[in-house]
Parts: structure tokens; C-alpha cells; sequence
């Protein structure tokens, strides 16, 4: 067993039903996704199936079940993002990056994941890279986006 999963099942010693989430968050934050062998861990921890935890975990679009890359950009496909042209989006991001929704590109620099909602209706369309907010996005912001993420990547060699 990992030290840091130790550590987070630390602070949950009562070993509850309700601690499943926060456990999950906690390792995924650690890790960046959750592994077999994580969630197997939990499963005798917390005395909890596999396959409910799955099912739990599957239900919510934070986690994830792989790892991503160190530009994780997350597409907001709800109704207003779709409205907006998130689809068009998509496309594009996808041509960009060389990669389709739920993979991770060879190199390990992007991944992409659609989500159905991140809950920024008013800003729409939205994409999230690595925890920060684009909104309003247009054809011509993410091209720029995507160029700017790889000039820096290109300096910092």
C-alpha cells in the first residue's frame, strides 16, 4: 500500500459508507486518477464492493480511472455550452491536440475530457485547464490558448 493512501485513509478511521467520496477525491488529488490498485484499496478499507465503488465513481465526472496530462483540458458539453457551440469546439480542440475526448496524448502534455456540466451556464462556452476557467471560449481563444500552452512548453526546454 502507498504511504499517501495510507495517510488518507488516516483521516477517515471510522471507516464509513460516507467516506467513500472524500476518499476518492483525496487520492485522485494525490495521484491524478484512480488506478485498480487504488480502488481495490478502498474496496477492503472500507469494506465496500469494487463494483459500487465503480459505480459511484462512474457516476460523477471528477474522476477519473487513468492518467491525464499535465494540460488536462475538460469541455463543458451542458445545454448552454452546447447552445453556445461547444460542439464546434470540440472539433477543433480535438484537430488541435492530436487527441479525441477521454485520451491522453502520447507525449503525456494534453488530454481531453467532455464533462456535461461545470456549472458556469452564464459564461458559456467553457473550457477548464488544470483547474482554471476559460469561458466565453471562441474558435479563435482556444487556438490561442492551445499555441500559448505549447510556446511555453517549447521556452521551457
Amino acid at each position: 500500500m502507498n504511504d499517501d493512501v495510507t495517510t488518507i485513509f488516516e483521516q477517515f478511521p471510522n471507516r464509513r459508507r460516507e467516506d467513500l467520496i472524500p476518499i476518492l477525491h483525496g487520492v485522485q488529488e494525490i495521484h491524478g486518477y484512480l488506478s485498480e490498485d487504488v480502488i481495490q484499496a478502498v474496496s477492503e478499507y472500507l469494506h465496500i464492493s469494487t463494483n459500487k465503488i465503480y459505480g459511484v465513481a462512474t457516476f460523477y465526472d471528477n474522476f477519473r480511472f487513468g492518467p491525464v496530462g499535465k494540460y488536462h483540458f475538460r469541455l463543458c458539453h451542458g445545454t448552454a455550452c452546447h447552445v453556445s457551440g461547444a460542439g464546434t469546439l470540440l472539433r477543433e480542440l480535438e484537430k488541435l491536440l492530436k487527441i479525441n475526448n477521454g485520451e491522453t496524448d502520447k507525449n503525456g502534455l494534453f488530454s481531453l475530457e467532455v464533462v456535461s456540466c461545470i456549472g458556469a451556464c452564464g459564461l458559456a462556452p467553457l473550457i477548464e485547464v488544470n483547474e482554471q476557467y476559460y469561458t466565453n471560449m471562441t474558435l479563435d481563444g482556444l487556438k490561442s490558448l492551445v499555441r500559448s500552452i505549447r510556446e511555453k512548453e517549447l521556452s521551457s526546454l
